[in-house]
């Protein structure tokens, strides 16, 4: 396994209309890092975004698509959402405050 640094783990927010839903039950939706396992997601949010505090991380992999292009056919690169719940008292995370 890599050596992940926090950095490393988040590699964009995923904006949909049901994430934007759940930003109000304190709920946003990363994607990360595959090999990233929930406690480093835990530890990368809380280190990125100041004052945040998680109460729990609920992740999911995502397979490649198959596509096809004429006669061959090949999959995308496999991904891995992370779906993270702050605590009442933390702060917001600012990325998606304009959104």
């Amino acid at each position: 396994m890599a050596d992940l640094k926090y950095y490393d783990i988040i590699l964009k927010p995923v904006v949909t209309e049901k994430s934007m839903n759940m930003m109000s039950n304190k709920e946003y939706t990363f994607l990360v890092h595959p090999d990233a396992t929930k406690t480093q997601v835990k530890e990368a949010v809380e280190k990125m975004f100041a004052g945040t505090k998680v109460l729990r991380v609920n992740t999911m992999n995502m397979d490649g698509k198959k596509r096809r292009r004429g006669a061959v056919v090949g999959k995308t690169a496999k991904t891995k959402k992370a779906i993270v719940k702050l605590t009442a008292e933390s702060k917001d995370i600012e990325i998606f405050a304009g959104l």
